[in-house]
């Protein structure tokens, strides 16, 4: 897979896996900061949840590394073919997120997920050669 890719290509990719990771984090992050939002929505209304939720500034963050992480995914889209990339980022993002999640934001992290993560990464790797 990786000898099939430029190397604008391959950064391209890790730009766009670490904007998913540290995106997704980040809005997960966010939203446990922020609370229930149903209990929120009961003591200030809709307008309430509303303004708890786009004044994190976490979920700022995590929504701009998620643009980066869109346009880095068009970026690499331009030079190499739908069927690798997206199959390579969606494995390693798989991947990139259960390590945060369990060293970022203290989840439990089975070992189930563990074994599903590198199943998927391994069916990755096959459907690439």
């Amino acid at each position: 897979m990786i000898a099939n890719l430029g190397s604008s290509t391959i950064i391209t990719i890790v730009v766009m896996v670490l904007g998913a990771t540290i995106g997704e984090t980040m809005i997960s992050a966010a939203m446990t900061r922020v609370g229930d939002l149903d209990e929120i929505r009961a003591k200030s209304g809709l307008p309430g949840a509303i303004k708890a939720v786009v004044t994190s500034p976490f979920l700022i963050g995590g929504i701009a590394c998620m643009a980066i992480s869109f346009f880095a995914l068009l970026f690499a889209l331009s030079g190499a073919d739908l069927s690798l990339v997206a199959p390579a980022t969606n494995s390693l993002t798989f991947i990139a997120t259960a390590v945060a999640a369990k060293f970022f934001l203290k989840e439990n992290v089975d070992r189930r997920r563990w074994l599903a993560a590198i199943f998927v990464s391994a069916g990755v790797f096959l459907l690439t050669r």
